[in-house]
């Protein structure tokens, strides 16, 4: 369903394009649930958003990404608001970042599916209500009328899957959507998001720093270094098939990995070169 082939990104930096993503290669098929794991800086985050080319202005982009065979970076304004609007949902690391503070829940709920589909608000709020009930939102009819302020973190990214969930995508997109949560809420959204998955068959790639995290949600695990993918194995398998030594340092440096009076074992280097 979704895959990168060479993807290639080069951002402006001083007045030159410094390379940020070197090369991408991974494959999410249809109804899979892939992790792409690696530290901040490596490229996890662009990976993803080159998905909706919702990448920087100034950004170049090599390579291809293709969705059910057609190639994102070709697409044309029609196609790539299909794309956005109906084909792939996405789940924002921040959600207070993407959400307008002035407006209701209901307004950022029900907007995307009036404009797009031609629903009535009184469909889309129907919709949105359920929606809402079903990722684990209490009192949902009122909370439409609530503003973000209002809201805690994990009350607010479960409204933001509920609101990648409102247009029916074959592929969700989870950008760490837990970092900013405590432990307890962290555990509930991420049950909120496999449940959807799973009742949906929906594909999922999950962008995430946390290795445990990814093979407790996941089929498959994509490592990320330095801008490029260097190894993917089974979610199962991550521990006894991992080859590449920056898997095993990711693997060593988690604070379940030795005993209680080891040091915890820092990975060297940069991650980006």
């Amino acid at each position: 369903m979704l895959e990168f082939d060479g993807l290639h990104i080069t951002l402006p930096l001083k007045g030159e394009h410094r390379t940020v993503v070197h090369r991408v290669d991974l494959a999410v098929p249809a109804g899979s649930a892939v992790a792409l794991v690696g530290e901040s800086g490596s490229g996890k985050s662009l990976t993803a958003r080159s998905v909706l080319r919702l990448l920087p202005p100034a950004a170049r982009v090599g390579g291809d990404v293709r969705f059910a065979g057609a190639s994102i970076p070709a697409m044309d304004r029609a196609a790539l608001r299909t794309l956005r609007s109906r084909d792939v949902g996405m789940v924002f690391q921040d959600p207070r970042a993407h959400v307008n503070p002035l407006r209701t829940i209901g307004d950022f709920l029900t907007e995307g599916l009036v404009a797009t589909r031609g629903t009535s608000r009184r469909d889309a709020e129907a919709k949105a209500v359920a929606l809402l009930r079903e990722v684990g939102v209490a009192d949902a009819a009122r909370r439409l009328r609530a503003r973000p302020a209002e809201l805690s973190g994990g009350l607010l990214q479960r409204v933001m899957i509920a609101a990648a969930l409102l247009a029916e995508p074959r592929l969700l997109l989870a950008d760490e959507p837990t970092t900013a949560l405590d432990v307890t809420t962290q555990a509930e959204v991420m049950a909120v998001i496999d449940e959807a998955r799973a009742q949906r068959g929906l594909a999922l790639l999950f962008i995430t720093h946390d290795l445990a995290l990814a093979a407790a949600v996941c089929d498959r695990v994509a490592v990320m270094y330095a801008g490029s993918t260097v190894e993917e194995l089974p979610a199962s398998g991550l521990h006894g098939d991992a080859h590449h030594p920056y898997t095993r340092a990711l693997l060593a440096s988690r604070p379940d990995a030795g005993a209680d009076d080891e040091p915890l074992r820092a990975v060297p280097g940069r991650p980006l070169s």
